[in-house]
């Protein structure tokens, strides 16, 4: 069994998309669907820059889906692939299960893109700059995490927001207590706890303002079952029901991306092959949580050539 997995916020940078759009009329005509969506030159911020345009929320969001899109849709109508025949499950980090979504057919392309952005600006200006941060907890397990976030705590949101393979956990919250947390580590029995460079709180209480946003845009949104199931980040299980995926996305906002325990799911049900579109991001993850699974990231033009003759 296979599934195609989708990277989430993290996996831009300037240039992406670049080469496959430069290789293939499919890439440039992802790109330029997107673009045409949101009314914004998106595809010119991911190749050309500024970077710290391409890192604010609501640009990194749809154009990290973009850029994993063009390279499943370029498999695709390339390659001769069809998803529904390749791959048993779909899934994604954070953002990366509405790029899931998408691939799957659920949503189209210009409703996913919509989504991202407004995704974006909701989370952005759920909590002022300054006053929201995260850090990863590097050699920490959820147990440990969980303990240091409680500990850490003092009255103000800090909380377990990705946990995302054995021996890294993200936390998120007011300011305050995500530092303290990480002037806290090693009484806790963790290696090194890192502030994250992230221009909000993702995935913890503070968003509930994003989430009512959401749910407000996801309910007039256009959606249909998924050509497979796609396995939530707050359940760390599969669904295909549209109304419940839509419940399940606004969770999604201010839940933890149940990462870990959902790849360690689609092993247990027999997934020995994980390919990841648009990154290197969560490929690695799966590596440390399903030891015996294979992972392969696919970004270039040759990667999908490979692909196409492997699948």
């Amino acid at each position: 069994m296979r599934a195609f997995i989708f990277p989430g916020q993290g996996s831009q940078a300037v240039g992406m998309g670049r080469d496959l759009a430069a290789a293939s009329a499919v890439a440039r005509a992802v790109f330029q669907e997107v673009d045409e969506a949101l009314g914004q030159h998106l595809f010119r911020l991911m190749t050309e820059g500024p970077e710290d345009q391409l890192q604010l929320t609501e640009n990194a969001q749809p154009a990290i889906m973009a850029n994993s899109i063009a390279v499943l849709r370029v498999l695709e109508l390339e390659g001769g692939i069809r998803l529904a025949d390749k791959a048993d499950f779909v899934a994604g980090h954070s953002l990366g299960e509405y790029s899931a979504l998408c691939a799957a057919d659920a949503m189209d392309l210009s409703t996913t893109a919509k989504l991202l952005k407004l995704r974006g600006q909701a989370m952005q200006a759920a909590v002022p700059v300054g006053q929201g941060a995260m850090a990863a907890l590097l050699g920490a397990d959820v147990e440990k995490a969980t303990a240091l976030a409680k500990a850490a705590a003092e009255g103000e949101v800090c909380t377990v927001a990705n946990d995302n393979d054995p021996s890294q956990v993200v936390i998120s919250g007011h300011r305050g207590a995500i530092e303290r947390a990480v002037a806290m580590v090693k009484e806790h029995g963790i290696k090194r706890g890192v502030l994250l460079p992230v221009s909000a709180p993702f995935h913890c209480s503070l968003m509930q303002p994003a989430a009512e946003a959401m749910a407000e845009a996801l309910a007039k949104a256009a959606m249909q079952a998924p050509l497979v199931p796609v396995f939530a980040n707050v359940t760390a299980a599969p669904v295909a029901d549209p109304d419940t995926i839509k419940r399940l996305l606004v969770e999604q906002v201010t839940g933890t991306v149940r990462w870990r325990e959902s790849v360690a799911a689609m092993f247990e049900a027999g997934v020995a092959d994980f390919v990841e579109f648009g990154g290197k991001v969560v490929g690695p993850m799966v590596k440390r949580i399903a030891p015996d699974a294979s992972a392969t990231s696919v970004i270039s033009m040759d990667d999908i050539e490979a692909l196409a003759k492997a699948l």
